[in-house]
Parts: C-alpha cells; sequence; structure tokens
C-alpha cells in the first residue's frame, strides 16, 4: 500500500461508521485481529469488529498488573460479545518479577526491560504466532503526538495495515457509542508500562 493510497482509502473512510470502517478492513485482509487490554472504551472498538467478523482473534496481552475491577469488565465483555480471545502473557511472573525489578519509575534503567518483559514480547509473541495483515487497534487523535500523526489506517513497520475505527471519536462521543449499543465501560485501569496518560505504550511507537 503506497502513500498515495493511504491518503484515498482515508479520504473515502472519512465520514464511513466505525463498522463500514470494519466490514471494508476485513475485506481488504486476509486475517485481520484486533488487540485489546480492555482499558475505557475498548468495548466499543470489539463490539465493531465481531459484527464485521464474529470469529476474529481478540489479542489480549495481559500484564499481569490489571485491577480488579479491569479483569471483572474483560469477563463481562468476553461473555456478552462472545469473543475468540487468544490470551498471551509475560514468561515470568508478577510475583517473581516482585523481588527482581519490581515495577520501576520510568527513569530507571530497568523500566526498559520491564516494558518489554511485560508488555512488547507477548505482544511481538502474538503477532509472529497469528501473522495479521489487518490489525485493529482503538488509538484516537489527541492521545499523543504520534497518534496524532496518523489516520484511521496506517501502516506499522512491520507494514501491517493498522485501522483505527474510531480515530477522529472524542470521549463524549464514544460514551454514546456505548450507551447506543448497551455496552459496559470501566475506568478503573492500570497500564505499569506508562506512569503518565499522554505516554506513549510502546507498541505504536514505530
Amino acid at each position: 500500500m503506497t502513500t498515495e493510497e493511504l491518503i484515498e482509502i482515508n479520504q473515502q473512510l472519512r465520514d464511513k461508521t466505525p463498522l463500514e470502517i470494519c466490514k471494508w478492513a476485513v475485506a481488504y485482509g486476509k486475517n485481520p485481529i484486533v488487540t485489546t487490554n480492555f482499558r475505557p472504551y475498548e468495548a466499543a472498538i470489539l463490539y465493531a469488529c465481531v459484527n464485521a467478523s464474529p470469529a476474529i482473534p481478540v489479542v489480549w496481552c495481559d500484564s499481569g498488573y490489571n485491577t480488579p475491577a479491569t479483569y471483572a469488565h474483560a469477563e463481562s465483555v468476553i461473555e456478552k460479545l462472545q469473543l475468540n480471545i487468544q490470551l498471551y502473557v509475560p514468561k515470568q511472573t508478577v510475583a517473581h518479577r516482585a523481588v527482581t525489578i519490581g515495577i520501576p519509575e520510568i527513569d530507571d534503567p530497568n523500566h526498559v526491560v520491564f516494558t518489554e518483559q511485560v508488555k512488547l514480547e507477548p505482544f511481538k509473541r502474538a503477532m509472529s504466532e497469528l501473522q495479521p495483515d489487518v490489525w485493529f487497534t482503538n488509538l484516537r487523535k489527541g492521545q499523543t503526538a504520534l497518534r496524532d500523526s496518523l489516520d484511521i489506517v496506517s501502516l506499522d513497520k512491520n507494514g501491517v495495515i493498522k485501522v483505527s475505527p474510531f480515530y477522529y471519536y472524542s470521549d463524549t462521543e464514544l460514551d454514546v457509542y456505548l450507551e447506543e449499543n448497551a455496552l459496559p465501560n470501566e475506568f478503573n485501569y492500570f497500564d505499569p508500562t506508562k506512569v503518565l496518560e499522554h505516554r506513549e505504550c510502546g507498541l505504536h511507537s514505530n
């Protein structure tokens, strides 16, 4: 997909609904996946994706540090939407890591090691095993400087087509979407690799 094609596709999709965008992407690709961490508003993209492709693999890279509320929310959404969950977890347990590096601060050199262990390695393993050509994600404009430079459709460093159906949605618009589709939400969420709300998580930095 060339830069010119990307621009044209994004222009065509700009006024489409999230479901229409998902249906376009499912038809375009051969092996789509959607990733989730069950953070706030994730039920929206999961709902749109399973309505476009009911059996789509849903990759959940569970760091092991989620709050009880997030785990309860995840179970609720999994059951409600009958998600085809593909669970990926770190190779080292939380208990073991607690006595080695714990949860390092951002300026601690071990924070890079920590992020690789709990987020990047499980994600890379998932991508390697599943070999998707289309990757649905809930990136939105205004979240980080990097994400502001993207669009509904973009390419990652490996040539995978990254699709963000809610890219131009505000929190208010997502609240309405969730309410209209009777979808749950949960704000008691913790990402130990980000610490700061507008800090990039690492998965989308390339």
